[in-house]
C-alpha cells in the first residue's frame, strides 16, 4: 500500500495516454521487485480519451499501490515533469506505460549511484519486442557520440537533483518526440557523468504506431531537432560543423573520399592494411 510516511529510494515515473491494454504488463514487471518499500510508482494520466484506459486507472488507484495523477492532455514532456514533481525519492527511473522494467535495474542502478557520487545517470542495454525483436546495445558513454545521435534511452536512472537543477524536460519536444535526447545533452553540458551497464535492464515495445517508427518515417523532425538545439545550446552543440567537416573533405577529392568510405564499410581489413602502411589516415 502507499504510505506517505515511508521514504522510497527510487521513484518510477510513468506517463500514460490511452495505454490501458499495456499498463498491467508494465506494472507486473515492476512489481517483481520484492522490496516494495524501496520504490514508489507515479502514473500521470495525460488526458486519456479511451474509456477503458481511464477505467483501468480508476481500478489501479483503488488498490492503493500506485500514485495516480491526472492532467489535461499536454504531452509526454509535461507528463514526466509532473510525475517527477510528485516524486519523493532521490533517484528517478522513467518507464513508458507500454514497456517492461527488469527489476534488477532498481538494485543495480541504486548501487552505482549510492557508491559513486560522481555519477549522475545510469543507463543500460535493452531488448526490443513487438514489430521488431532483439538486443539493442547502447555502448559506452562519449559526449561527441551523444551530440551526433541519441544512444541513451529514456529508461535510465538519474538523480532527482540534476532534474530539479536543470529544469526537466523541455516541452518543445512534445512536437518532435526526442525529448530524452535533449535532456541528456543538457545533463552532459552541465558536466554530469554517465555510467553504462552492459546488459539489458528493460524491454522496449515497438509497434506500428510507436513514436520510434513515426520518427524514422518523418525525415523532417531530425532537422527541426538540430535547428532548435543548435540555437538553444549553440556554445556546445553543432551538427552544422560535422556537415562542414565532411563537405570540406569531400570537395577536394571526390573519388578518393568515396573510395575511403567504400573501403571502410565493405573492405575493413584492406583499409586497415593501408592505414598500417601509412597509405591512408585512420579516420575520415
Amino acid at each position: 500500500m502507499l504510505h506517505e510516511d515511508r521514504h522510497p529510494r527510487v521513484s518510477i515515473v510513468i506517463p500514460y495516454y490511452n495505454h490501458g491494454k499495456f499498463i498491467d504488463e508494465a506494472l507486473a514487471s515492476i512489481d517483481k521487485f520484492d522490496n516494495k518499500d524501496i520504490y514508489e510508482v507515479i502514473i500521470v494520466n495525460d488526458g486519456s480519451t479511451d474509456a477503458f484506459s481511464n477505467e483501468r486507472l480508476e481500478e489501479l488507484a483503488k488498490t492503493g499501490l500506485y500514485k495516480i495523477v491526472h492532467q489535461q492532455n499536454q504531452g509526454v514532456c509535461i507528463a514526466r515533469n509532473n510525475a517527477i514533481s510528485h516524486a519523493r525519492a532521490e533517484y528517478i527511473l522513467p518507464v513508458d506505460s507500454d514497456n517492461r522494467l527488469r527489476a534488477e535495474f532498481i538494485t543495480e542502478g541504486m548501487a552505482i549511484l549510492d557508491s559513486r557520487p560522481e555519477i549522475s545517470v545510469v543507463y543500460s542495454d535493452y531488448m526490443v519486442f513487438g514489430v521488431q525483436n532483439g538486443l539493442r546495445k547502447s555502448g559506452p558513454y562519449n559526449l561527441q557520440r551523444l551530440m551526433l545521435d541519441n544512444f541513451i534511452e529514456n529508461c535510465s536512472m538519474f538523480r532527482k537533483k540534476i532534474f530539479d537543477d536543470l529544469g526537466g524536460y523541455d516541452p518543445y519536444f512534445n512536437r518532435i518526440g526526442i525529448e530524452d535526447w535533449e535532456f541528456w545533452l543538457k545533463v552532459a553540458f552541465a558536466g554530469h557523468r554517465f555510467h553504462y551497464i552492459e546488459k539489458p535492464l528493460f524491454d522496449y515495445r515497438i509497434s506500428e504506431m510507436s513514436r520510434t517508427i513515426r520518427l524514422i518515417k518523418d525525415k523532417t523532425k531530425g532537422d527541426v531537432f538540430s535547428d532548435y538545439v543548435i540555437q538553444k545550446h549553440k556554445e556546445y552543440f553543432g551538427h552544422q560543423y560535422v556537415d562542414e567537416y565532411f563537405l570540406n573533405k569531400f570537395k577536394p577529392n571526390f573519388i578518393g573520399f568515396m573510395g575511403k568510405i567504400v573501403l571502410r564499410i565493405y573492405f575493413p581489413k584492406m583499409y586497415q592494411r593501408l592505414v598500417n602502411k601509412k597509405k591512408l589516415r585512420k579516420y575520415l
